[in-house]
């Protein structure tokens, strides 16, 4: 820490100014008073300096010194990230626990990684290898599902000259590189890296697989791209927080950051409480085995909401860099957002659209642009993604909000989550009508190659089936559905269906909780098989309300709950007791 030392000059809840300050940098970190509370440079005006402080700044007065670091906000990387909870200066919050108790005091500091903790490093590289930044020198077994890689730190070139299998601390030297001065560089496993600064890629690619989440209206509908970004906006009490977990537990990236930005304390302890018990539908092993969790609820200091957000793609990057796929669940950024504002107001800045800065575009922008489908820096080809996916908590579930609005301009995908549906029960709340996803066209192809191209065809037509209901839902309300005409009304049965037998998922039931794009598929199909026979039968002059309650659709209700290993016989057995039923209604009329 620097000898150089400012004065406060004024505290405004999080907002402090000091003076004496010339020589600092803006984003460098600060210790304010002698409690030594970390705080960031966000302003300079001269030898005045604004500092956002992380922590509550109660009793600090007038005359406090200012003690500077002379680096950026920085997080920590490496063996020890995995099953870790941490807060959004990345402070592992079960060392707080063993230091300070049940409530974090000020000031209090411990290293994000154990100093002491000690893994096994097998390298993969040898001895007069040469090596460029971004290279896999070796690998720790961090858990018993995530295989670890170390990684050469960017900017790093030259030549090992010693390095050995043995069990180290992440302090410890575990190569010598000579680079091409002829100095020798002591690597350690851990690596430091500014949390503001994104981490650099080779090249970054047009993202063409999906990631799979086991969610039936966002695989089939509106999915996501590995490396892409989605929003999820709603109302209180619309799931967003649920769509969060259920991702986190089912989607297929090999590695989950999630991060607690401002929400209430007991959502994240239902992810505490939950993960572990999970079991990967992968490996078999704990989920928390593959996730690091940032820990920023709403009762934590406002302006640790920001260094949380950053904290995790900092993280989210680094695994990205391995060559892993990586998803970064953010709830929620509005209470990022917020924060902004209040700081942004504390600074007298002019405000932009309802009190919020006028750079709260570009921040949210810089965000989700920090996503992406990566070719690595490294000599081996590396592919790694990182998706990112944040959920915004728009006051009364108000879509023009600028929270939503600005995150709707760099987004790719939109989840809309509505309140009637939550209101009735229909989870995932997502409303059919209103999202979309960019994505199709870039993942079509695997689509089709992995399912057959009939599932396109089964997905549009599912979709216009819906479209089609929500029309005539308007005459409905007028004249009754007794007053449409039979084909209409069959329109109506199917899509309350695809509404009811689809698109309704139970996160509680084994079979339900996540579908298979196989299962899918099968499904859909299944569904809208019943369509083709009912047409059938009115093309019979069949009165249409035995048509409608075929004792056979019972077990098209049924069928998302049947176990995957049986669902390609059984929707075969269901399809051909509704055509046996079906050809019953025809062959009764007739006589």
């Amino acid at each position: 820490m620097s000898e150089k030392v400012g004065r406060t000059v004024k505290v405004a809840g999080p907002l402090v100014v000091a003076e004496n300050m010339s020589g600092t940098r803006m984003y460098d970190v600060v210790r304010v008073s002698e409690q030594k509370l970390i705080g960031e440079v966000i302003e300079l005006r001269n030898d005045l300096a604004s500092i956002q402080v992380y922590e509550e700044t109660g009793g600090i007065g007038v005359g406090e010194p200012v003690y500077l670091t002379g680096a950026p906000l920085s997080v920590e990387l490496g063996p020890g990230l995995i099953t870790s909870i941490f807060d959004g200066i990345q402070r592992p919050l079960a060392q707080i626990v063993k230091e300070s108790g049940d409530y974090i005091h000020r000031g209090i500091y411990i290293p994000g990684l154990s100093r002491t903790a000690k893994w096994h490093f097998v390298p993969t590289k040898s001895p007069g290898d040469s090596i460029v930044e971004g290279d896999i020198i070796g690998t720790v077994k961090e858990t018993e599902i995530v295989m670890h890689k170390i990684i050469v730190p960017p900017g790093v070139f030259g030549v090992i000259e010693d390095i050995k299998e043995d069990d180290f601390t992440v302090t410890d030297t575990i190569c010598i590189i000579k680079d091409d001065s002829g100095e020798n560089l002591e690597l350690p496993m851990i690596q430091i890296w500014p949390v503001r600064v994104p981490r650099p890629y080779r090249s970054k690619h047009k993202p063409t697989i999906p990631l799979v989440t086991g969610q039936r209206i966002i695989d089939t509908f509106f999915p996501v791209a590995k490396g892409g970004t989605a929003c999820v906006p709603g109302p209180f009490g619309s799931g967003k927080t649920v769509i969060q977990h259920q991702l986190a537990k089912w989607c297929d990236a090999e590695i989950i950051v999630y991060v607690g930005c401002g929400e209430r304390g007991n959502e994240m302890t239902d992810v505490l409480t939950e993960f572990p018990e999970l079991i990967d539908p992968n490996s078999g092993r704990p989920l928390m085995e593959r996730t690091v969790l940032i820990a920023n609820t709403s009762n934590m200091p406002v302006a640790a909401r920001e260094a949380s957000v950053y904290t995790g793609v900092t993280i989210a990057e680094y695994f990205r860099d391995m060559g892993y796929s990586v998803a970064l669940m953010a709830d929620s950024t509005s209470r990022w957002a917020e924060a902004m504002r209040e700081i942004s107001g504390r600074l007298e800045e002019m405000p932009g659209e309802e009190g919020y800065p006028a750079y709260l575009g570009r921040r949210i922008a810089e965000f989700y642009e920090r996503s992406g489908f990566v070719r690595t820096l490294g000599s081996d080809d590396r592919i790694g993604a990182l998706s990112i996916i944040g959920a915004v908590s728009p006051p009364g579930g108000d879509l023009s909000d600028p929270v939503v609005q600005s995150t709707l301009r760099v987004v790719r995908v939109f989840w809309c989550l509505t309140a009637e549906l939550a209101y009735q029960r229909h989870f995932p709340a997502i409303s059919w009508l209103n999202s979309y996803s960019l994505y199709h066209d870039n993942l079509d192809p695997w689509f089709i190659e992995n399912n057959g191209e009939e599932f396109i065809v089964l997905r549009n037509y599912a979709l216009a089936l819906l479209q089609k209901e929500a029309e005539l839902e308007e005459i409905v309300r007028l004249v009754g559905a007794e007053s449409l005409p039979e084909s209409d009304r069959l329109i109506l049965e199917v899509a309350k269906s695809i509404r009811e037998d689809y698109l309704q998922q139970n996160a509680f039931d084994i079979n339900d909780a996540y579908c298979t794009s196989k299962k899918q598929k099968l499904l859909l199909d299944l569904i809208l098989f019943f369509e083709v026979e009912a047409k059938r039968a009115l093309d019979a002059d069949i009165p249409f309300d035995k048509i409608a309650y075929l004792p056979q659709r019972e077990l098209i209700a049924r069928a998302k709950y049947i176990k995957e290993d049986l669902v390609e016989k059984e929707y075969s057995n269901i399809k051909e007791k509704v055509k046996e039923g079906i050809d019953k209604l025809i062959i009764e009329h007739k006589e």
